[in-house]
């Protein structure tokens, strides 16, 4: 079995692709049946098969997802944390941001890419702007250390492509010549390479090959250590690189949605941006980023969507198209935000600084603990030496008596004068105090030195801590007098002492215990050291935690506090593109206090993100250190944003899912209702049918034949199409149609009537269809003019009137360098002049584009198709004959079904095809005020010397001047044209895709005259494919519930 089985459809986990696979296994296993079976009409066979290989080929719906920012704006790095995986290139220079990067899906756990460069033609034009850029008037190189600057940008392009070529060189050299000094380059140019790696760390390391500039190497330390013992003079690729395409097995992308990244609207490179321009034009959303900090202040939703980018997106905005994303959250300053937002009193915020407050206080208490257990450290240890000095002595001198050798003390023979220094410093120290007698001392006490008592007044008494308090202060200084006098007796009667073998020996192991419990002591103290240390590490962890707490709250509120602010000025910033649109087609009835549409219905979207919190939370890269700023995943937005990838592609997934499973189920029945049969008929009744309504003799050819041979696995397998289930619909350049619809070619094989004018099914409804496409056609041609025409005269005009101001508006408000650049460029560069100038052709027609392709354009169409198909179904049923006319009665529901599933399907492509084209023909505007105004570039580009930026200006204005009604009615012209042009293919494209309908439909009321074979092997085909269509359509029952189920909970 290719598919599961349930037994109920609460046992189905629904998601769209989990339907849509389940389909692909039911069509292979029908697709199985349908091969054991002789079919005897070649056209059943065609048509069947045809159905077969559209359901194969239908994959899941993609959503192309446009990701813009400026520089700095954390594209890449916000693409690596939704992708959970470092693919997108964040090093580079400029390559990385420059270069466009389109991210799919792929279930395969390896990460490809295919990288294309410039074609040698697009490389040429570009070198040609690069040396303009870099040469000034007088032929002299322009600086080019500073990287902002044009001539830095060209400096580093031809350098990082050419290292060998020096500076002073390109003054003399050509293209031709620049070109011919690497033939490896000129290789590469045009060219594809492929790269395919287990993870992302290798294809970083490949990719790093054609991205990365020499002097940005990405890999570890240890690569580049190897690398800089080896001087890499190569040339470096990235400035040649075209576009990349990459393929992962990225969660995020698995619903269909394909994440584009585009570089900056003013890419220095020109194929790039026509690339990017492209992309834009064919992509189903757009998500804007800016970082936090910019997005309010700057009011980048209004700097980003321009009035001429909002203008594209006026006619196709929906809830979806548009998406803004405020990049580096965890870029925080607590100290302004707070006063910012009046957060001062927020009781949430007040817990956390109390928490701080608190472990601030609990430091500096374990601050003091560990500076007194480190004092007492190093009291003990001195004392600890000294002991140790007196052991080493005793020690000798014991050892020189027992060889009857003379031994002089040099620590004992000062012990009355240290110990008289000692009671004197007693005196001093302890007069006040409270404090441990003589005999109950510790290590770590005032004493410097030791004598011999002291270290038999440790062993023999009790260890008491310095901070023992002693009895009363009076009491304790007559006490202190006594000690003191008891230790000169005590050490002058051990000075008169003899010393004996017996006495060293005593003494050294009282010393020897002595450092037993002096070492004792002293780790201890150590110990309390550690301890206090550790909770000094737990309280800086806890004040972090608290501290990242404060800035997580804070940035939250900021978050809360920004996407407010951008919601509202989106939708400011809609209603004064509605408002000027309005003033414009009516000044006299404008009124700015009536609002166009109903504003607070428009939610832009926002999400607030940080992508380093979350690579650092979930530990994406090793080494990055803790987050700064939110210590929770879902904090960072990027779980939210990555769930916003599913929920865009969430409908069109549903939507093609449920298609799937009808036009399979369609397609079931009507395989099901062949191989049952009608029931017993007469062979009469059923030839009287046939004669009438089929269009091709039974056994003989089909209207399409092929000389091919037939597919070993599938009889007559052909696929005559791609994967729709309608004729591919291609517009630009579009290639002939199939001109062999009845052509005299295949006529010898279909019926003909006395006249010699075909007959059956097929032929009628084509011939009607086409009457009826051609009126639409016409009708769609007189809606363009009708509704657009005027306006793009109006349109023309005022963007005439205004070319002259605005160019010199535009050359008096940029650099002279700029200006120069931007003529270079033919007016694209960091601003685009030509789309600037159709912007009041284009602000005119918006209002009515919009109106007119909303507007469903082809319901009369559909409506008067399905009226010639079911006069078709009741004509058949009235010539039936009696013992027919019962079976005709119920296969025409059955038919009418087939029609209404397909012929939906076909206007819903339609619609869809022509939603592009509009789409396509409404940018055509600004590359054809652009084409007529090259020659008026070039000419202001050939003013040289002083005064030529005057003479630059004057040139440019005057040529706009002289051919201004020309470029902008030609405009109009062309629009026009396209929009007639569009309608012609589009009547040529539903023409094959009626076609492939009317067939469908004869097909299926033909299983009123086609008898099934009564051979033994196929009796036994057919039994099996009905059981097996049975159990496909009870699924499909199932699957159908479950999506309702899934669809109410969600």
């Amino acid at each position: 079995m290719l598919y599961q089985l349930y037994d109920s459809a609460d046992n189905i986990a629904y998601t769209p692709e989990a339907a849509l696979q389940a389909g692909l296994g039911m069509v292979k296993t029908l697709k199985a049946g349908i091969n054991k079976l002789g079919i005897g009409s070649k056209l059943r066979k065609d048509v069947w098969l045809r159905e077969i290989d559209n359901l194969l080929n239908r994959g899941a719906p993609t959503t192309m997802i446009a990701v813009c920012g400026a520089t700095g704006a954390g594209k890449s790095s916000i693409l690596n944390a939704i992708l959970d995986d470092n693919i997108v290139p964040t090093s580079g220079m400029r390559a990385c941001t420059a270069v466009v990067t389109e991210i799919s899906y792929h279930a395969t756990p390896t990460i490809n890419a295919d990288v294309s460069f410039l074609s040698e033609a697009e490389w040429r034009a570009e070198l040609a702007v690069l040396l303009d850029d870099l040469v000034d008037e007088d032929g002299n190189l322009k600086r080019t250390n500073d990287l902002r600057s044009d001539s830095g940008v060209a400096w580093h392009k031809v350098h990082a492509v050419y290292p060998s070529i020096a500076q002073e060189q390109l003054v003399h050299l050509t293209v031709d010549q620049i070109l011919a000094r690497d033939k490896n380059i000129a290789k590469v140019l045009g060219t594809t390479k492929k790269i395919s790696a287990k993870n992302s760390t290798i294809f970083a390391q490949e990719i790093a090959k054609y991205i990365d500039s020499k002097d940005q190497k990405r890999g570890s330390k240890k690569d580049k250590n190897k690398e800089t013992k080896k001087t890499d003079h190569g040339p470096a690729l990235w400035p040649l690189i075209r576009q990349v395409n990459v393929r992962c097995n990225a969660q995020a992308l698995s619903t269909g949605a394909i994440l584009v990244d585009l570089p900056g609207v003013a890419d220095a490179n020109a194929a790039r941006n026509s690339i990017a321009k492209d992309y834009m034009k064919k992509c189903n959303c757009i998500w804007i980023l800016a970082p936090i900090t910019r997005a309010v202040d700057d009011k980048t939703a209004r700097d980003l969507l321009g009035e001429a980018f909002k203008l594209q997106l006026l006619s196709t905005y929906d809830a979806h198209t548009i998406t803004f994303i405020a990049s580096k959250c965890d870029d925080i300053s607590c100290s302004e935000v707070i006063p910012a937002l009046s957060l001062e009193d927020d009781p949430e915020l007040e817990e956390i600084e109390g928490r701080i407050e608190q472990y601030k206080e609990e430091a500096a208490d374990l601050k003091e603990k560990k500076a007194d257990a480190e004092s007492s450290m190093k009291a003990i240890d001195k004392q600890l030496k000294t002991v140790r000095s007196f052991l080493e002595e005793y020690e000798q001198h014991k050892t020189a008596l027992e060889k009857g050798e003379k031994f002089a003390p040099r620590l004992t023979t000062t012990t009355l004068e240290q110990v008289q220094s000692a009671g004197k410093k007693r005196k001093n120290t302890r007069r006040g105090k409270s404090g441990s007698p003589k005999r109950h001392k510790n290590f770590g006490d005032d004493d410097d030195d030791f004598d011999i008592d002291d270290i038999d007044d440790y062993l023999n008494d009790d260890i008491r801590e310095d901070d023992d308090e002693g009895p009363d202060e009076e009491d304790d200084e007559e006490d202190e007098e006594d000690e003191h006098d008891s230790d000169e007796e005590d050490a002058r009667d051990e000075l008169e002492e003899e010393v004996t073998v017996e006495v060293l020996q005593e003494k050294i192991g009282n010393a020897e215990e002595a450092i037993k419990a002096g070492r004792e002591q002293l780790n201890n103290a150590r110990k309390a050291r550690k301890d206090v240390v550790d909770a000094l590490s737990n309280l800086k962890k806890k004040e972090m935690k608290a501290q990242r707490d404060k800035n997580a709250f804070c940035s939250l509120k900021r978050s809360e506090f920004s996407r407010d602010v951008l919601k509202e000025d989106f939708r400011v910033g809609l209603k004064d593109l509605d408002d000027a649109a309005a003033e414009e087609r009516n000044p006299d009835s404008f009124d700015p206090t009536q609002n166009l549409r109903n504003y607070d219905e428009i939610d832009l979207p926002v999400f607030t993100c940080s992508s380093r919190d979350y690579i650092r939370i979930t530990g994406q890269v090793k080494g990055d250190g803790d987050p700064s700023c939110f210590s929770n995943v879902e904090d960072t937005g990027i779980p939210s944003l990555r769930q916003w990838c599913h929920q865009l592609t969430s409908s069109s997934r549903s939507r093609a899912a449920k298609q799937f499973h009808t036009h399979l189920k369609t397609f079931a029945n009507s395989v099901r209702i062949y191989v049952d049969g009608i029931g017993d008929v007469t062979i009469a009744d059923r030839e009287s049918l046939r004669e009438k309504w089929e269009s091709t003799p039974q056994g003989g050819e089909g209207m399409y034949d092929s000389d091919e041979s037939d597919d070993e696995d599938m009889p007559y397998w052909r696929s005559l199409h791609g994967p729709t289930s309608v004729a591919p619909l291609r517009f630009s350049g579009m290639g002939v149609l199939d001109a062999r619809l009845f052509s005299m070619n295949n006529r010898s094989s279909l019926k003909v009537d006395a006249r010699g004018e075909l007959i059956g099914v097929t032929p009628r409804l084509v011939k009607e269809f086409g009457v009826h496409v051609e009126k639409s056609v016409s009708d769609l041609q007189d809606l363009f003019r009708d509704g657009l025409e005027d306006k793009c005269q109006v349109g023309a005009a005022n963007a005439a009137e205004g070319a002259v101001q605005h160019v010199d508006e535009f050359a008096g408000s940029m650099h002279w360098a700029t200006y120069r650049a931007t003529l270079r460029r033919h007016g694209s560069w960091r601003r685009d002049l030509n789309v600037e100038l159709v912007t009041p052709f284009t602000r005119n027609i918006a209002s009515s584009w919009s109106t007119l392709f909303e507007s469903d354009l082809f319901a009369s169409l559909s409506n008067v198709i399905m009226t010639s198909i079911n006069q078709l179904i009741a004509d058949v049923e009235a010539s039936a004959a009696a013992g027919l006319k019962d079976h005709v009665h119920a296969q025409s529901p059955v038919s009418q079904e087939e029609a209404r599933q397909a012929l939906g399907q076909t206007m819903e492509v339609v619609k869809e095809a022509l939603a592009k084209e509009q789409k396509e023909i409404s940018r055509c505007l600004a590359p054809h005020v652009q084409n007529e105004l090259t020659e008026g570039y070039n000419l202001a580009l050939e003013e040289r010397g002083t005064g030529s930026v005057a003479r630059q200006k004057a040139v440019f204005r005057n040529y706009i001047d002289g051919h201004k009604h020309d470029v902008f009615d030609g405009g109009a012209e062309i629009l026009m044209g396209r929009l007639s042009t569009a309608a012609e293919t589009i009547g040529k494209a539903l023409n094959e895709s009626l076609r492939q309908l009317a067939e469908k439909i004869e097909v299926s009321l033909a299983v009123l005259w086609e008898d099934t074979r009564d051979v033994p092997d196929q009796v036994h085909a057919r039994l099996q494919l009905i059981q097996s269509v049975s159990k496909l359509l009870e699924q499909l029952v199932m699957w159908s519930k479950a999506a309702e189920k899934a669809s109410a909970a969600s």
